[in-house]
């Protein structure tokens, strides 16, 4: 097998959608129902306005996720975000990383600023 990735290889493009920070982070967050911007923000948490909002935008475009606007009557609308069949299927790939890293990374490391943490809220 080449090393080469210039064709069209379906792993490698996965994987350049599923590293990008907080990708991953999201979808877990949006497995458990549909949520507003900002409580989408709380369930990832550490991710910056400017950052969840073009991660979500891409993930829409991707067909992974979607966004519906909710009426606030009167007050500013509200941006609701929910999986796609598409995007549920990601929960095997979230389940297969849980299994591993039970198997191999043991305890919980001590926290460092690069990694980004699961909120404390949300159960593994």
């Amino acid at each position: 097998m080449s090393t080469e990735h210039t064709g069209f290889c379906p792993v490698y493009r996965a994987i350049g959608v599923l590293q990008e920070k907080w990708v991953l982070h999201i979808v877990r967050a949006l497995l458990n129902g549909e949520k507003g911007f900002n409580e989408l923000a709380r369930a990832v948490g550490g991710c910056n306005s400017a950052t969840l909002t073009q991660r979500l935008e891409h993930l829409e475009t991707l067909t992974l996720i979607t966004k519906r606007t909710e009426d606030s009557h009167g007050k500013l609308a509200r941006s609701v975000y929910s999986l796609t069949p598409a995007g549920l299927e990601l929960q095997s790939v979230i389940d297969a990383i849980d299994g591993w890293a039970k198997s191999h990374l043991g305890a919980p490391a001590p926290t460092t600023p690069d990694l980004p943490t699961a909120p404390e809220a949300s159960p593994c």
